[in-house]
């Protein structure tokens, strides 16, 4: 269990540290797309903010994913 919480701590932790990092970064890009979400239209966004958002979404969930999919350590002796 400890183990799980802290795969999901050090997920979000980098998520969060990469978030921030990627917002200092693409804070003066002159390039922008907007994204077609169902019906509706984003606002303009730099595209290495929309690939640097897949990134962080991407590190979050692959380790979410591990941390549920681990097995229990009490498996491995039995």
């Amino acid at each position: 269990m400890l183990i799980r919480l802290r795969l999901l701590l050090i997920s979000f932790g980098g998520g969060l540290l990469l978030l921030l990092l990627l917002c200092l970064g693409a804070q003066n890009l002159q390039d922008r797309q907007t994204l077609q979400l169902g019906g509706q239209r984003s606002v303009p966004l730099p595209t290495g903010f929309l690939v640097g958002i897949a990134m962080v979404i991407g590190v979050i969930s692959g380790g979410t994913a591990t941390a549920i999919l681990l097995p229990d350590q009490r498996d491995r002796f039995d």
